[in-house]
């Protein structure tokens, strides 16, 4: 039921504000309404013709994507669709919204602005020092259809002075509704903040797209939020140029991507391509755990000299010679054919597989000249008897012969396979699937490590990939260079295959007519057989498939995004930049995260380290300073656990109190898993909102499955009340109220430990509850 809401000065809105406003809301909501029944019906109706030509296919297969695009995001909007009014000076009113309304009966005005319009933007940076022609900002909170509050912040001073001076947090804006969505419980997703955003997020969020922007936040700032708007932002500002080469979002893990996979969607956008690192490369899945000592070796930048020496001890000559039957005559591919060969083919540069086509060409010409010395000379020169043949002796074999003879060799099985053992063509997952099963390759690659080192990278021939080994593969396909062979010739096998059918199709045409019209046709009178060439028609059938920008992205290693948004950035190796800048040539990048929070061994603590190497200094800094999720009191616990990270590391104030300080507690060791259920038991009877057990990835297995109803690990439902996470699965996640069990192991497990308990005291919304077995270590003691 609607209820009346106060102004910040203390002004109460009546009731009849809020039944203006709903009826307003409600006519908005009817014309979405209209807006999605008529792209079903369009939808309904495209979807109801078939056949015709391929370019009428084509058409049809374009407005199907674009009709249920539109549906899509029509639905998606439903729930506060309309959050912000705007009074100006001037008189008029501008409502906010998800997406923009226009009243398509009259002069196409603005119903609702869309939020990322410029005409927008004074909602979110409007103040009473700065009002950029703004008397009031009208928040409208709703549930469903339904509006069930109003809060109002005047920004005209003289008509604000008869309430007296009016305070507010310093930089917050909206404070009613930020609050109210601060305090709600969460849900197991993130949702979108675009009713709330604050004017230091929006400048970050209508940042220029072009070079490299760095988002460095503490935790609670919101920085995902904010790179997630920006990318609705710039799919909306640069609808072309994105739309046609999408937009890539990189996260931490997939536990990560399941919980921010609805913010967009509820921002109307759908043309991004969300992966972790782990499924960057196309056709490998890698999910195996592995080490952080062997992820951190696969991370370093020298891994890449590595597979360089992977790849030159695969191009390999005899020790003497290699003996090929040809036609029934011995023919030897002696060292010193093969050296020449690979250094010819070395020279050139190529990629290792493009590079194979010289060194064959190289070696079948040496077999050639060979051959042609063996049974190509003329005997009678020298010989009038013509008995026997001389090495020196005229050839007689021509040019044309000599071709033959190549063209021969190249296709024979034998001389393949002697080919294949010198220069073999090699995948990406066979260089590294050869080199990571055998000691001996290994050894061979890496001179400069040690014995300890070389074991981590040996496994097993039957285990997966890791999420390090996918740089490595990227890496590896760059060096390679792709072979197109097997492509070019199914390609060229259809385009018979049409030619073949076209030319049936033609004769069946010309054999069709009727015989006593044959000579009644004027010959000046064109027919379609007069008009069609068989090439011609066979295109014309071609089938093609027509998929999303982010779609075709998915199956393409070498496809360059328009933007890419890299979140929890300082996690990566040196190898995973490597591949990022791959897939974005252009460098216009958004990189979002908090070198303080950095806990994976191969990750960073610095920007310039990662990011020089690639654009030297030309890159921006910006950072967000307020934490809106985490409550001062736990803050300062957190704190303390910073100064241990790093000394000169301030954390992000806080923007609210909530009275509840967090508990820390030491405990008999012996009682662990009995006080861990009391607590979760404790906070589950509590107010509504979601739980995260947090603990060392040791106790995972075991402490997991004892929590009652609780999901368990990264594949955990994260509409469970109850998770029980590690720290890294937690990483971007928050809960309403977070139970970290023994942080001493956290520490110690890893050499990032103290980072790691940073991420774990600073995911709460409510409350922190810390369990100690044994005694509270120095670093939380207050």
């Amino acid at each position: 039921m609607s209820s009346p809401s106060s102004t910040p000065s203390g002004d109460v809105v009546p009731d009849p504000e809020i039944a203006r406003e709903q009826e307003y809301v409600s006519m908005l909501h009817g014309r979405l309404d209209e807006l999605r029944e008529q792209a079903r019906r369009r939808l309904a109706s495209v979807l109801r013709h078939t056949g015709g030509t391929p370019q009428e296919r084509s058409q049809r297969d374009s407005n199907i994507a674009m009709y249920t695009d539109q549906v899509a995001h029509y639905g998606a909007v439903d729930n506060g669709l309309c959050f912000g009014r705007l009074d100006l000076d001037s008189g008029e009113a501008r409502y906010i919204g998800r997406i923009g309304i226009f009243d398509d009966e009259g002069d196409y005005e603005p119903l609702l602005l869309d939020w990322r319009a410029p005409a927008s933007r004074p909602f979110y940076l409007a103040t009473a020092a700065a009002p950029e022609g703004v008397r009031r900002r009208r928040h409208i909170r709703t549930r469903g259809r339904q509006v069930v509050a109003l809060d109002d912040e005047v920004l005209d001073l003289s008509e604000a002075g008869a309430h007296g001076p009016h305070t507010r947090v310093d930089g917050i804006t909206g404070e009613s509704a930020l609050f109210a969505a601060l305090g709600a419980s969460r849900t197991g997703r993130m949702r979108d903040i675009v009713e709330t955003i604050q004017a230091e997020q929006d400048r970050i969020i209508r940042a220029d797209p072009r070079g490299v922007l760095v988002v460095q936040g503490g935790p609670g700032t919101g920085k995902t939020a904010v790179a997630l708007h920006r990318a609705a932002y710039l799919l909306y500002t640069y609808r072309q140029e994105l739309s046609a080469r999408a937009v890539l979002i990189v996260g931490p893990n997939e536990t990560f991507l399941r919980y921010i996979s609805q913010v967009l969607p509820s921002l109307a956008e759908t043309g991004v391509l969300l992966r972790t690192l782990g499924e960057l490369f196309p056709g490998i899945s890698a999910r195996r755990v592995e080490s952080d000592d062997a992820a951190a070796l696969k991370g370093r930048a020298a891994m890449t000299g590595v597979l360089e020496k992977a790849i030159r001890d695969r191009q390999r000559v005899p020790d003497d010679a290699l003996e090929v039957s040809f036609d029934n005559e011995p023919l030897r591919i002696t060292r010193e054919i093969a050296e020449d060969a690979r250094h010819h083919a070395r020279r050139s540069e190529r990629p290792h597989n493009h590079a194979r086509s010289l060194f064959e060409i190289e070696v079948v010409h040496a077999l050639s000249l060979e051959l042609a010395e063996r049974i190509g000379t003329d005997p009678y020169a020298d010989d009038p008897l013509g008995e026997d043949d001389a090495p020196g002796d005229p050839q007689i074999m021509e040019e044309a012969d000599l071709a033959e003879i190549r063209r021969e060799l190249r296709a024979d099985p034998a001389v393949q396979t002697a080919l294949d053992w010198m220069w073999p063509v090699l995948t990406p997952q066979r260089l590294l699937g050869d080199l990571f099963t055998s000691a001996e390759r290994i050894a061979a690659a890496t001179p400069e490590l040690t014995d300890a080192e070389r074991a981590l990278l040996l496994r097993g021939p039957d285990d997966g990939w890791t999420p390090a080994d996918v740089p490595l593969l990227d890496e590896a396909a760059e060096l390679l260079g792709e072979d197109d062979r097997d492509v070019d010739l199914l390609a060229e096998y259809r385009r018979r295959q049409q030619a073949a059918y076209a030319e049936g199709a033609l004769e069946i045409l010309h054999g069709s007519r009727p015989i006593d019209l044959e000579d009644e046709i004027d010959p000046e009178i064109l027919t379609a057989a007069d008009l069609l060439t068989a090439g011609i028609l066979g295109e014309r059938q071609d089938e093609r498939e027509y998929r999303t920008a982010a779609e075709r992205a998915a199956l393409d290693r070498k496809w360059a995004f328009g933007h890419v948004i890299v979140d929890e950035a300082q996690e990566l190796s040196a190898m995973a930049w490597r591949v990022l800048m791959r897939r974005c040539p252009s460098r216009s990048m958004t990189i979002v995260g908090d070198v303080a929070q950095t806990g994976d061994p191969a990750g960073t603590s610095s920007w310039d380290r990662v990011l020089s190497p690639y654009v030297a200094q030309r890159w921006r800094h910006v950072e967000l300073t307020v934490n809106y999720r985490t409550p001062a009191e736990i803050m300062a616990l957190a704190g303390q656990v910073l100064a241990e990270v790093d000394p000169a590391m301030r954390p992000p104030r806080s923007v609210r109190e909530t009275g509840v300080p967090p508990e820390v507690r030491a405990l008999d060791p012996a009682a662990l898993v009995d006080e861990v259920i009391a607590a979760v038991r404790r906070e589950a009877a509590g107010p509504e909102g979601r739980i995260g057990v947090l603990v060392p990835t040791a106790d995972l297995a075991t402490l997991g499955p004892l929590v009652p109803g609780a999901a368990v690990g990264a594949a955990a439902d994260l509409d469970s009340r109850i998770v029980v996470l590690t720290v890294r699965q937690a990483k971007g996640l928050e809960f309403d109220s977070v139970v970290v069990v023994d942080p001493a192991a956290i520490v110690a497990e890893s050499p990032r430990g103290a980072s790691d308990l940073y991420v774990a005291l600073t995911r709460p919304t409510q409350r922190l509850t810390v369990l100690c077995p044994g005694e509270v270590p120095k670093l939380l003691v207050p």
